[in-house]
């Protein structure tokens, strides 16, 4: 979906342990670059792909990519943007982030206990070689080599210029986006869409939720007119009063 010149949210669907999930990453471009913000569950290169067609461009010509934060459903087609890429992509995220999306620490939201959550809750009918195949992609997520730092505050020209805006809580070093030309916030997981209406992070996935409430604060400094949710999808029903509604609940 094209939301102004120069971005445009994608929205990728696909069976999900027995449901069917849709997320949304967001496309950045402009005469110079092609930025992919976040890269979908493994296994959904085709799915970008063909999001990205549809809006004239290629993913093979992707040469930006932004990791908002370490989680599965963001980093796990990573290595396959980068595989197909003509363009060798810089990848960008938090310090704090980066160490996990190269794989020398582990996923906070993958212990032991909570993988063995995960399996425990699949479906019976799931077969033993897709449970086996999940059970290893949990033990085994996809890495990748982060070679630039963003940091809270800095404007990237991507776009027509985007602010990095440090918003911790959802995971340790969670990133979300101000698109300064269609006064878009990328909230990445910060904020969801349910039903409709806006809401604060999810505490069944948020890792420190008293660190994720607080840090939806600096998203009143900006005037938005339109939030990107990496769940949920596009808000734009006077976001600029809902936010500040969420932020000091």
């Amino acid at each position: 979906m094209l939301i102004d010149q120069g971005i445009a949210m994608l929205e990728i669907s696909a069976a999900m342990m027995g449901r069917i999930e849709t997320i949304h990453p967001t496309f950045l471009w402009d005469h110079q670059d092609l930025v992919l913000i976040d890269t979908g569950y493994p296994g959904q290169f085709a799915l970008i792909q063909e999001q990205l067609s549809n809006i004239g461009f290629s993913v093979q010509d992707v040469n930006k990519i932004i990791i908002t934060h370490q989680d599965l459903d963001h980093i796990g087609s990573l290595p396959a943007v980068i595989q197909h890429s003509k363009r060798a992509p810089e990848v960008f995220a938090s310090e704090i982030e980066k160490p996990y999306i190269e794989g020398d620490t582990r996923l906070v939201k993958l212990s032991p206990e909570a993988i063995a959550q995960a399996m425990a809750s699949l479906p019976d009918n799931v077969p033993t070689e897709w449970r086996n195949a999940f059970k290893h992609t949990l033990e085994n997520p996809p890495t990748a080599p982060v070679h630039r730092i963003v940091r809270d505050g800095e404007e990237l020209p991507f776009g027509g210029s985007i602010i990095v805006i440090h918003t911790p809580g959802h995971t340790p070093g969670h990133t979300s986006l101000y698109h300064i030309p269609s006064k878009t916030l990328i909230a990445a997981d910060a904020l969801n869409v349910r039903e409709g209406q806006l809401i604060g992070p999810d505490p069944a996935t948020t890792f420190d939720l008293a660190l994720a409430q607080l840090s939806l604060q600096k998203f009143t400094h900006y005037d938005i007119r339109n939030v990107i949710c990496y769940h949920g999808g596009l808000f734009t029903d006077n976001p600029n009063q809902r936010i500040r509604e969420l932020a000091y609940a």
